[in-house]
């Protein structure tokens, strides 16, 4: 019943008006989903089981529902704090879409001046087009902009900019929707209703997917492209305390 009743939520709802809503409803309702066997390790919080969560597949034990943090922002969060200097180092960060659970932790830090930004999303500082965004070049070190570049009409033109506010040695983290039985990432403008992009996307308002040739188009804008497979570095018994994606590959994108 939740399995469904989520599946149909995340496809017909747009994700800015759950946004408003959710967070207040999630905390009640974890309360009753507290244990010890899974741990989110954004905000320390345990539970006997997480949330199911997708659109067209559902996914058991996906969303924690104190932080609302996914599978992949909890690898995200462990990679920042395991293999970088993001928790220690003055930064300036830019955070496009961004995501709940990484709201208050990333305002918390000292060390970091944190600018969040988007179209529509309630909780950014800046509107903007990521085609188009009004910040001078060599801006920030680091930039965070996940599950974006599907939905937006030129994604090259978008990772360009990126790049050009990244200050040099400054890295992005791009995570996109993946199928990675792919070679080549499909776009065919052919696919133009929310039904034909659901069926071939994977989403109703996604303009493509992206294949095994995505560290290919970051690159041809000027990134240096790390992929990094990070998750499968961790133990096992880590990966299913923290409830992570045991196959995603973290884009790491570096200005020159």
């Amino acid at each position: 019943m939740i399995s469904r009743l989520v599946s149909f939520i995340t496809r017909f709802i747009p994700r800015h008006y759950l946004q408003h809503v959710a967070s207040f409803f999630m905390k009640i309702l974890g309360l009753f989903y507290r244990g010890k066997k899974f741990q989110d390790p954004i905000d320390g919080v345990k539970y006997r089981k997480l949330l199911p969560y997708g659109r067209l597949t559902v996914r058991k034990n996906a969303l924690a529902p104190n932080s609302m943090s996914l599978e992949r922002h909890r690898l995200i969060w462990l990679y920042l704090k395991r293999k970088t200097d993001f928790f220690t180092s003055q930064k300036k960060v830019l955070h496009i879409a961004p995501e709940y659970c990484f709201l208050k932790p990333f305002r918390r830090l000292r060390n970091i001046e944190y600018v969040t930004a988007d179209l529509i999303s309630p909780w950014a500082d800046v509107k903007l087009d990521v085609q188009s965004m009004p910040f001078a070049e060599n801006s920030f070190d680091l930039v965070l902009c996940n599950h974006v570049l599907e939905h937006v009409d030129d994604d090259k033109k978008a990772m360009a900019e990126i790049l050009r506010v990244l200050r040099p040695g400054g890295f992005a983290i791009l995570q996109v929707p993946m199928d990675l039985s792919m070679e080549q990432t499909l776009e065919n403008p052919e696919y133009n209703t929310p039904e034909l992009r659901e069926k071939y996307y994977q989403q109703r308002d996604h303009l493509r997917l992206y294949g095994r040739d995505y560290a290919q188009r970051l690159a041809s804008v000027g990134f240096d492209v790390l992929e990094d497979d990070f998750v499968l570095q961790l133990p096992s018994h880590e990966v299913e305390y923290y409830a992570l994606p045991k196959e995603e590959i973290l884009y790491i994108a570096r200005k020159k």
